[in-house]
């Protein structure tokens, strides 16, 4: 394993040759946790990932160093097949900031066979990140999975309005992105998210209100109209 250590040290130095500590003061404006950060673009993390190809025990020595670019990097080189419930229930945990969160539920975890399952026990966490991997994961199926059926994104819209109340805001964000993501996939889902987003728009809750205005801009908007109707025909 020191091999794997060697190459884990190798990938930051190249972390390291493309970081710029100016960035970080953006990315906090982003929301973006900047602690144990370097400052690399994803753009630049992508071309890293593809030099080194895919590797997963590779993956798991750039996880523990426990930077975020690592951490990113790591998720794009992971190989899905590999990957334990274990390894994800680990992972998760360690999320601290939205953007490590949104990047390995879309570049690893949802390729995993586990992800439909992690969907419902996670949402069910009460951290606030492990519960956005959650609605990250539905949001990343919704647009991702071909062979999915629509019933399997009707199953979990109660999921969705269970946790519409949560107003913190990364749960918040990651729940309407999962709501629109499901209304994007096609027309007769488009209108059943929106009926959706009407329920939550009646419920006794700011936040859940927030999120059917958010859901109802987005999927009655002339971008998505057209996108709709350009599936409908194909």
């Amino acid at each position: 394993m020191t091999g794997y250590m060697d190459q884990a040290n190798e990938v930051l130095e190249k972390l390291k040759e493309k970081a710029d500590p100016n960035q970080l003061e953006g990315m906090a404006r982003f929301g973006i946790s900047t602690e144990r950060r370097l400052g690399v673009s994803v753009p630049e993390m992508r071309k890293i990932a593809k030099e080194v190809g895919t590797d997963h025990h590779l993956a798991l020595k750039l996880w523990q160093t426990g930077i975020a670019e690592a951490m990113i990097v790591a998720g794009m080189i992971d190989e899905p097949d590999k990957v334990t419930t274990q390894q994800m229930d680990d992972w998760v945990m360690d999320f601290d900031s939205w953007d490590i969160c949104d990047q390995v539920c879309m570049n690893l975890f949802e390729k995993t066979p586990f992800a439909w399952a992690k969907i419902e026990q996670w949402s069910r966490q009460e951290s606030e990140f492990v519960k956005r991997a959650a609605y990250a994961l539905i949001a990343c199926l919704a647009w991702h999975d071909k062979i999915a059926s629509d019933q399997q994104f009707i199953d979990l819209l109660p999921l969705i309005a269970r946790e519409a109340d949560d107003p913190r805001n990364y749960v918040k964000k990651a729940v309407s992105w999962a709501l629109r993501n499901i209304g994007k996939r096609n027309p007769h889902l488009n209108q059943i998210a929106l009926q959706t987003a009407q329920e939550l728009a009646e419920m006794d809750s700011k936040t859940a209100r927030w999120i059917a205005r958010d859901v109802q801009r987005d999927l009655t908007s002339e971008v998505t109209r057209k996108r709709l109707a350009k599936r409908s025909t194909q």
